[in-house]
């Protein structure tokens, strides 16, 4: 008998998980219009000679947000860079032990990026510091960078009580 479609929980865990979700899902649509917008700087700078005036600008702060936009979304997935040689032979416990370590790390992480990534926006707002091209205040970025990194400690502390609940469930 095939099973339905995995339901995320109910709750405040199944909401933020689909917050997590629709915000990677975000960055991929920003990622897509910066893929665009190249292709189309490229093609009227071949053609006219006239390419998007700041496109290089536009992409790197995009590409920017859309990375961040997805590192929730990959720790609530378990869809980060791991090394499965170490937990190929252990068992349910020891691998929840090993993800409990790394989502508590990858907490760690995540709010130290949180607090500077705060502050250095705090820093571009009273310095107001703008692209050099189209004038954008370069402060603007830090903030979906803040929300990204907000929605990657929740996802951190997710992924910590799943891993606990697991642990101590075997």
């Amino acid at each position: 008998m095939a099973e339905g479609p995995l339901q995320a929980p109910a709750g405040p865990s199944g909401l933020a998980g689909r917050v997590i979700e629709a915000w990677a899902l975000l960055g991929g649509i920003v990622l897509l219009g910066v893929a665009l917008m190249t292709t189309w700087s490229a093609f009227t700078g071949w053609v006219f000679g006239k390419p998007l005036p700041g496109d290089f600008e536009l992409t790197e702060v995009l590409v920017g947000i859309a990375v961040f936009s997805m590192l929730p979304y990959c720790q609530q997935t378990d869809a980060n860079v791991t090394a499965d040689i170490f937990t190929a032979g252990a068992g349910p416990r020891a691998v929840a032990g090993f993800r409990l370590f790394s989502a508590l790390l990858a907490l760690g992480v995540a709010l130290v990026l949180l607090w500077r990534t705060w502050a250095g926006m705090q820093d571009y707002r009273q310095f107001i510091e703008t692209t050099a091209i189209l004038k954008i205040p370069i402060w603007w970025a830090y903030v979906p960078a803040i929300v990204s990194l907000a929605l990657l400690c929740l996802a951190c502390l997710i992924v910590v009580r799943d891993c606990w609940r697991t642990l101590v469930r075997k």
